[in-house]
């Protein structure tokens, strides 16, 4: 166990918590990046104008991926339909709806090899960006552990010893990064 003054917890805590939070948010990126993988994340948070509210598409129809290659969209309210399809079209993800009527089913295009170089692309600068997030965390703890040891709370070897665990801490998102950009990248290169 890392010995810690109490006072030093809560900026350790915090610290660990500010990088879990960036570790999500790099994930959530790569979620919503259209790989020619059916993701049911890459489309629920569409919005829809339903009833002149613009509502999150999850938050007016279920959405599933029956198969790789196929998102299915079926709305609570069939009426709906068409503002489903029109909110898909305008998105900007490159994605066709197809209406029957009662569903909305989304078949993935393939990936062509410029796009999966500009999603190699985006995925590597959103790693990087976790990156230096997290990085900043570190710096942000460090300087309140000198902080305390300037002002005499905490002596010189429990704010080494604490410095050190930032430290630990800091490699461990990092590499967590680099494990979630290695998946991705996988998943951009599979045919």
């Amino acid at each position: 166990m890392v010995q810690t003054a109490n006072q030093t917890k809560p900026i350790l805590d915090e610290a660990e918590k500010k990088m879990q939070r960036a570790l999500d948010a790099v994930r959530q990126e790569f979620q919503s990046l259209h790989t020619g993988r059916a993701s049911v994340a890459l489309v629920e948070g569409i919005k829809v104008d339903y009833y002149n509210t613009m509502t999150p598409l999850k938050g007016v129809a279920s959405i599933s991926a029956p198969d790789s290659k196929t998102i299915v969209i079926q709305p609570w309210d069939v009426s709906a339909l068409g503002a489903i399809e029109k909110a898909i079209q305008v998105s900007g993800l490159g994605l066709v709806p197809n209406n029957d009527g009662k569903v909305v089913r989304i078949q993935m295009p393939q990936l062509t090899e410029e796009r999966r170089a500009e999603l190699d692309k985006l995925i590597r600068k959103n790693a990087e960006e976790g990156r230096v997030s997290i990085r900043s965390i570190r710096h942000d703890a460090n300087e309140a552990i000198k902080k305390l040891e300037r002002a005499g709370t905490i002596g010189e070897d429990v704010s080494k010893v604490n410095q050190k665990h930032v430290q630990d801490v800091t490699d461990k998102y990092i590499k967590l990064i680099d494990e979630a950009l290695a998946k991705k990248e996988h998943e951009i290169k599979q045919v």
